[in-house]
């Protein structure tokens, strides 16, 4: 079996490279350009992917695709219109590549997704389910739903099995943006007005989580044509997340009380509300369909992935 894995160079792929090549798998990487790739796969210069992206060479004699380049959510889009911009990236060229990848007999295409295709948020304490009816409430999730939709036409169409995978927020050695913003924070001992916010739960997936789940549905019979959620199998609140990554860090997080109200209507005067609903809000996956149809578990815990990024972090 030999694999294609786009985005080969990037937070997921790389990890993911490593994991097959140390399992004996042969494994392609698709990389925009050849400046930086390991020296254990092999790598394809593909360019920046669009709907005209030639994938004859990369895809001659594989057998199965793990499609993770994409174009990722983006904090203050200043795009004309940004859902265009996601379309061009996440839909154009995801299904350019899937009916290309069809028509050079590819057996198996796994999608890397994401959890905002279900929606932003389960405040009624109802976790979001693989078989829910897909809200997607931005363009980043619109342009994912979209993808998702137009690969599984083509897997009826064309006998290509196709992999969905959704995940929540990822974190790893090497997270960036607002989690590792957060561990910045915990690691100089800044006082955070988040000592209210115990009653969200949020799921989360560690990077060794996700990598070990895609492994899984590279071969098992039972993932074909299917959509799965993953995360670490814990839910976690904002406040009890925090702690538990001081602890890692062996340095404990300085909590203070603020109402949630207050910080609700402060959210809300400064126009922050989208990060209010990051930190206040609820995000729950129920991953029960992936665990029994895939006698899948993750393999580490949330303690044990914080351990990881601080290892890999600081």
């Amino acid at each position: 079996m030999t694999i294609l894995v786009t985005g080969a160079n990037g937070f997921v792929g790389s990890p993911l490279c490593a994991s097959l090549s140390k399992n004996g798998t042969a494994v392609r990487s698709a990389v925009r350009t050849l400046s930086s790739h390991s020296d254990r796969v092999e790598a394809v210069e593909v360019g920046s992917l669009s709907s005209k992206t030639d994938w004859t060479i990369p895809l001659k004699s594989i057998n199965q695709v793990v499609h993770l380049a994409a174009r990722v959510h983006v904090m203050n889009d200043q795009s004309a219109d940004p859902l265009e911009e996601f379309r061009k990236v996440n839909v154009d060229a995801t299904i350019h590549l899937a009916k290309q990848a069809a028509a050079a007999g590819v057996k198996r295409f796994i999608y890397l997704s994401s959890i905002k295709v279900n929606g932003e948020s389960t405040e009624l304490r109802l976790p979001f389910t693989a078989d829910d009816t897909p809200r997607p409430q931005d363009p980043y999730g619109v342009s994912k739903y979209e993808a998702e939709r137009e690969l599984r036409t083509i897997a009826e169409q064309t006998g290509m099995e196709v992999v969905i995978i959704r995940p929540p927020l990822v974190y790893g050695p090497g997270v960036k943006a607002n989690f590792a913003s957060m561990l910045q924070i915990i690691q100089r001992g800044v006082p955070l007005p988040l000592a209210s916010v115990t009653d969200n739960r949020r799921s989360l997936v560690a990077l060794d989580n996700l990598v070990d789940l895609i492994v899984t549905c590279i071969t098992h019979p039972a993932a074909a044509n299917q959509i799965f959620l993953v995360s670490d199998d814990e839910d976690v609140s904002t406040a009890g997340l925090l702690r538990r990554i001081g602890l890692a860090l062996n340095k404990p997080a300085k909590l203070f009380y603020v109402p949630k109200l207050l910080l609700q209507l402060g959210a809300t005067l400064f126009n922050k509300s989208e990060i209010y609903q990051r930190l206040c809000g609820s995000l729950q996956v129920d991953i029960t369909k992936t665990k029994e149809l895939l006698n899948w578990k993750p393999p580490l815990s949330v303690d044990q992935g914080l351990r990881q990024v601080i290892k890999g972090q600081l």
